[in-house]
């Protein structure tokens, strides 16, 4: 048995022929090694890419106490619990410039948010909630000790690491580096992903479509996906179904390539096809997943980058693509976080027909209705229909053992925004 057929054997329940969505997961993730050469880039380029060393901070943030509102510094020892209490004001600390003398008994600071809090203070009580005479600051009753009081290192300590290798770094991540004075970081190379489609009925854009011919749609909607991954991407175009092309494209887009995508040539019929060609460069395995749209599938190693066939029609391309292909990228491009897709609940607005023994990703629009979050489908779900992912908002996920859906169950969704 081959490497890769022996570890995907190794899942409970493998069955290529009849394979349900999670075991074909996990029979993926198995198989996955993540890139391990990584670069250094400045902290505005970092964006979206996947963390390569530990960060720890040299320094405290904040670095001193400081002062959560606009309002006065105080000592809680010179409040009166049950009254009123009159301080004199004794200065002002503006955020970056520090009132430099001592809180004595009976005394205050004006301070602004962000100020070091003062020596002897220990207490910020809100601007809002006092009165003002002169240099005369009155405070009401029931303030608590130490509230409104930022302490040094509340958000990062330092020497104590804040961000580990793996780590996707969002908007947050670079800010939080950011804060600790450093402009550059250690991340993972991208992926390079190389994507074809096969098929003698395929014409290009800007080709005249013959009789038979079809426009390829489906390398547009794989090149939208994969370049909000953030990945590094080889467009082969269009290979007709000829053997010698094939072999051809095959090789050179797994000469550079991390990860290889077709979509045509998988279904069956087609595999009788592809099988001995993919065998003499590599090895791939052909799936009959348990799923709609998207049954048939192939993935294995061309040389050595990972193989991802997908089939034909433009739906199913981008169901299998968010379903497997999405995260077996995000792992293999380092990340080490859960970034499978969330699963949310909606309530069905009208029945839904759905047959046990396959799970079914059909195209809804979530919607709220009075306060409550409802999903219907966008109408005909055909595996060719690329209109009805134009006009949904979110995938209806139907469990594999579930059959027909009545209105008022709940059903799981999975949101399109941010994902499409």
């Amino acid at each position: 048995m081959s490497e890769l057929a022996a570890i995907v054997s190794c899942v409970d329940g493998y069955d290529p022929d009849a394979l349900p969505v999670d075991k074909a997961r996990q029979a993926i993730r198995a198989c996955l090694r993540p890139v391990q050469e990584t670069e250094r880039v400045a902290l505005r380029a970092a964006l979206g890419r996947v963390l390569a060393e530990d960060i720890v901070p040299a320094i405290n943030v904040p670095a001193h106490d400081n002062s959560a509102m606009d309002g006065y510094a105080v000592r809680a020892a010179d409040l009166d619990r049950a009254g009123e209490s009159t301080l004199r004001e004794a200065g002002a600390a503006l955020a970056g410039r520090p009132y430099r003398g001592r809180l004595g008994a009976g005394e205050c600071v004006r301070v602004m948010t962000g100020a070091v809090l003062p020596a002897g203070a220990d207490t910020v009580v809100m601007q809002e909630m006092v009165r003002v005479d002169g240099d005369r600051v009155t405070i009401p009753p029931g303030q608590k000790t130490a509230q409104n009081v930022r302490y040094a290192g509340e958000d990062l300590k330092a020497g104590v690491p804040v961000l580990r290798p793996g780590a996707p770094l969002r908007p947050a991540e670079l800010g939080l580096i950011a804060s600790l004075g450093l402009g550059e970081v250690r991340v993972r190379r991208r992926l390079r992903v190389a994507l074809f489609a096969t098929g003698d009925e395929l014409a290009s854009i800007g080709e005249p479509l013959r009789e038979g011919e079809v426009y390829d749609s489906n390398r547009y909607t794989l090149h939208g996906m994969l370049t909000r991954l953030g990945v590094e991407i080889d467009d082969l175009g269009v290979v007709r179904d000829d053997p010698a092309l094939l072999e051809a494209a095959f090789r050179r887009a797994a000469q550079h390539a991390d990860v290889v995508i077709t979509t045509g040539g998988v279904s069956v019929g087609e595999a009788d096809f592809v099988k001995p060609l993919t065998a003499k460069l590599g090895e791939v395995l052909f799936w009959k997943i348990a799923m709609r749209p998207g049954r048939p599938m192939a993935f294995g190693r061309i040389g050595d980058a990972m193989l991802f066939g997908l089939p034909g029609n433009p739906v199913a391309v981008m169901v299998t693509f968010y379903e497997f292909v999405r995260d077996a990228l995000l792992c293999l491009s380092g990340r080490t976080d859960d970034c499978a897709l969330p699963l949310l609940g909606a309530i069905a607005a009208d029945p839904i027909r759905k047959v046990p023994g396959r799970t079914e990703y059909q195209r809804g629009i979530v919607h709220c209705d009075a306060g409550i979050w409802k999903v219907r489908i966008t109408g005909q779900q055909g595996s060719g229909v690329l209109r009805s992912m134009s006009e949904a908002n979110c995938f209806v996920v139907l469990e594999h053992a579930r059959g027909r859906v009545e209105a008022g169950e709940f059903v799981q969704v999975q949101l399109f925004d941010g994902l499409i």
